[in-house]
């Protein structure tokens, strides 16, 4: 075709009844187009074909005309173009029309960020209207796609006809109509409308949809976010099981909108049958609220309420709870040495909760928050039951059975750190102190630990600076603490030592308070020989400052001050070893030492132990230069630390390591024995840090294949006793699958007896698939010390890609629990695209 003829195509193009040409028919071959075609008379738009391969120009912008510049799609179409493929295209005036055969040899068009595809299209350039029949396919921008066998859409696709339309979103949810009607860009009206929630499986012919709702009549209200019905069916497995006039449910494109969440069903012998409602209310894209009724048949009703917020700079949550009632139990009342089943006791009297966190950026480098936690009874979780009462939110967190309330600020940048708090404590622990008991008293009672004796922090400060660049070729840092404790009850063991508690009673005696500050220097160099031999020399200074008050009386004073200095010197050693074999396997071998040289700790008696009681050694921990956490325990004179750690990789996803460690001392250290609790005069060492040689330290992981992986850890003592240990683990098998085994020993104390704290416990978690989508779920706790099964569940199982729902039989019989063993059934139920039991902060925007 030559430049020549390209002015007389383009007039035929514009007229097909021309009297030379008659109708005229271009085969457009696959990448022809008709693009930039002029919609709504835009003025000064061009228009172009190509045709096999050639463009023909088309009438240009006159020069006294300014060119209307429009933004191009992701597709790289403005808003006003068309493309098209298809086996015959004409245009007559402003319509164009197009034809194609069946299955992939349709129609292929683009306009507007859509895609469709048919047996025969008609689009109306003036107008917008496009129009398809023959099997129809329309996919939207975001994934949605359209089935009908006849489709009409108005300019912008606000709204439109449809005859036997089907559409799947990109959660998998399915939606059928005989007819449908889009009346505006919001509101669709579906008549004989089927509507499954969750995908079908393709590959089962005679497989069932899990569940669907046929109706009448339904309205799709995109800015309610909404599906409202009319008459409809609920069938379960193609099996009928429910009929409403009316029913709604959110539309399965949001991420949520306000409606009834999945409710939770509960049979517990104190409780009885419990049915616990959510009704979610959205306010905004960034407010909901959640109100959450639990009606229980044994009890008063317990309302649960969670708000949550999100603002420019951060977010809030606040969850609580309220109920007016009595207590209720297993308890000796009568004093005839049996508990009571089920009783109800006491004055009814407002019983309440509070969970509450936020969280606030304050530009690039600060940011605040707080928490709010705290419950009116000590057993009010327990008894009703309430879900996930215990969180780590903020800065400090309160461990299992304690509330942390605080408020918090810090600051953060590349080469520093800052963060000042304040914190209060609620414990719901059960006094140690009644073990011998079963942590009751002669009433048959609970009994809790004193909030009196736990203590007030505040304020808590930290900070941490290093310079830019290398102090002595090594890198510098420094650090700050600084903390005030104040307690209102006397605490002996562990936060005084044991020399200094007084063997008197202690009723009357006033809390230890205590006030820290600690200024610390640390610098490391790290050097490689050229043999690959890796040294770390390291210095580190440090020097705290302590002011106590309250003391007990017999010491003969009520305050004192204590100062202490410590300046440490050595070298971490490493050599490791690497070596190829078989493939993508590898053998590494990394041997490692410390040796390090300081003052003797001074280990003041007057000085409270409150951060450093409990000491978890591990690989890691082994080598740091305090092993005990936070400050007041500190070790000093000269150290040798020796390990080593083996991996071997047999591929990217087959491995196992093994670490061995211990550390050697000058002395012994006789200020890290505590007295064994059942022989108060006889010491032992919890640590594994007081001997002259330390506790073994032995870890390990393995993954022997994708499905299956495990890790465990033990210390032993040199005799090669075990006296930590813990071990995991899990693995799938099939499909879906699962199971996971732990185990965990505390074999540390000496001696049995009332107060023993060794503890042996077995943790198992498992699914098994039976049949098609049932199986059987089992989850227990044993404890192995007292030969019991603390908790335990057993449920049967139905599983699809629609919902998820557990039945089954459960038990507690955990010492903590006020009101004794209990035992009932649990309904568990979750749905695909209608959600869960609950849902989570990131919804919010």
């Amino acid at each position: 075709m030559s430049d020549d003829t390209a002015p007389e195509l383009e007039d035929r193009m514009r007229d097909r009844h021309h009297p030379r040409t008659g109708a005229l028919r271009l085969k457009l071959m696959a990448g022809a187009a008709l693009c930039a075609l002029p919609v709504l008379g835009v003025a000064g738009a061009s228009a172009a074909q190509t045709v096999t391969g050639q463009t023909v120009p088309s009438q240009t912008t006159p020069p006294a005309q300014t060119p209307v510049v429009q933004v191009r799609g992701a597709d790289g179409l403005t808003p006003d173009a068309l493309y098209l493929e298809a086996n015959s295209a004409e245009r007559e005036g402003d319509t164009v029309n197009a034809k194609g055969g069946e299955a992939e040899d349709r129609v292929f068009a683009r306009f507007q960020d859509h895609t469709l595809r048919a047996e025969d299209m008609r689009y109306d350039l003036k107008t917008g209207i496009a129009e398809a029949a023959g099997q129809v396919e329309l996919i939207s921008p975001d994934g949605t796609v359209v089935h009908a066998s006849q489709l009409q859409l108005t300019e912008g696709l606000k709204t439109g006809i449809a005859v036997d339309l089907a559409t799947r979103t990109p959660e998998g949810a399915t939606l059928m109509a005989a007819t449908a009607v889009r009346r505006s860009e919001n509101i669709s009206e579906l008549n004989r409308v089927l509507f499954m929630p969750c995908p079908v499986c393709e590959n089962d012919p005679k497989a069932q949809p899990a569940i669907t709702f046929q109706a009448e009549k339904a309205v799709q209200d995109e800015e309610l976010r909404a599906i409202l019905y009319r008459n409809v069916v609920v069938r379960v497995g193609g099996v009928p099981v429910f009929y409403t006039p009316y029913l709604a449910h959110p539309d399965p494109s949001v991420d949520r909108a306000s409606g009834f969440l999945i409710p939770r069903i509960d049979y517990e012998q104190g409780l009885g049958l419990s049915v616990e409602a959510p009704y979610l209310h959205v306010v905004s894209p960034s407010e909901d609220w959640l109100f959450s009724p639990r009606v229980n048949t044994n009890v008063a009703p317990l309302m649960n309420v969670q708000w949550r917020r999100r603002f420019d700079s951060g977010t809030i949550v606040a969850r609580g709870g309220y109920t007016y009632a009595r207590n209720f139990g297993d308890f000796d009342l009568d004093g005839d040495g049996d508990a009571e089943s089920k009783v109800h006791f006491g004055d009814r009297t407002h019983r309440s909760y509070v969970l509450a966190h936020g969280k606030f950026d304050l530009g690039d480098t600060w940011r605040w928050g707080f928490t709010a936690e705290r419950v009116s009874d000590k057993t009010l979780f327990d008894r009703y039951d309430v879900s996930s009462p215990y969180q780590d939110n903020g800065l400090y967190y309160g461990d299992r059975r304690r509330l942390i309330s605080q408020i918090y600020a810090e600051r953060q940048t590349q080469r520093s750190y800052l963060s000042v708090a304040a914190f209060s404590i609620q414990s719901l622990r059960l006094d140690p102190s009644f073990s011998d008991t079963d942590f009751r008293d002669p009433d048959g009672f609970k009994v809790f630990e004193d909030d009196n004796r736990l203590p007030l922090v505040a304020p808590i400060i930290d900070a941490r600076w290093e310079p830019e660049g290398p102090v002595m070729g090594g890198r510098l840092r420094l650090q700050g603490s600084a903390v005030a404790l104040t307690r209102d009850a006397y605490v002996g063991f562990p936060t005084l030592r044991p020399e200094i508690v007084p063997a008197n009673p202690t009723d009357d005696l006033p809390g230890v308070d205590s006030r820290r500050v600690t200024g610390k220097m640390d610098w490391r160099r790290v050097m490689i020989s050229p043999m690959g031999l890796r040294w770390e020399p390291f210095v580190d200074m440090r020097a705290d400052v302590y002011s106590i008050d309250d003391l007990p009386p017999f010491l003969g004073i009520d305050n004192d001050t204590v100062s202490r200095v410590r300046t440490s010197a050595g070298v971490d050693v490493s050599y490791p070893l690497y070596r190829p074999f078989a493939g993508t396997g590898s053998i590494i071998l990394e041997p490692m030492a410390q040796l390090s040289i300081s003052n003797d700790a001074d280990l003041d008696r007057l000085i409270p132990v409150e951060d450093s009681q409990t000491v978890e050694l591990d690989h890691i921990s082994l080598f740091r230069m305090d092993r005990f956490p936070g400050y007041d325990l500190l070790e000093g004179g000269w150290r040798f630390t020796a390990g080593a750690r083996a991996t071997f990789n047999w591929d990217d996803t087959r491995s196992a390591s093994l670490f061995v460690g211990r550390s050697t001392r000058a002395d012994d250290e006789r200020a890290y024995f505590i007295p064994v609790p059942d022989a108060p005069t006889q010491l032992y060492d919890p640590s594994g840090l007081a001997r002259r040689t330390s506790d073994w330290v032995v870890q390990g992981t393995f993954d022997p294949s994708e499905r299956m992986r495990g890790w465990f850890h033990a210390v032993m003592d040199g005799s090669g006793n075990l006296r930590r240990a813990e071990a995991t683990i899990s693995g799938d098998w099939g499909r879906r699958n699962s199971g996971a085994l732990s185990y965990i020993l505390d074999s540390s104390n000496p001696l049995a007896g009332p107060n023993n704290r060794n503890y042996e416990f077995v943790q198992v978690a498992s699914q098994q698939f039976v049949y098609g989508n049932w199986g059987i779920t089992v989850r227990g706790i044993a404890d192995m010390e007292r030969d019991l099964i603390t908790r335990s569940e057993v449920g049967l199982l139905y599983d699809d890609d629609c919902f998820r729902v557990e039945i089954g039989w459960r038990r507690d019989n955990t010492r903590v629990r006020p009101t004794g063993p209990s035992e009932g059934i649990f309904i568990r139920l979750n749905l695909a695209t209608f959600g869960g039991n609950g849902y989570d902060d990131s919804q919010l925007r």
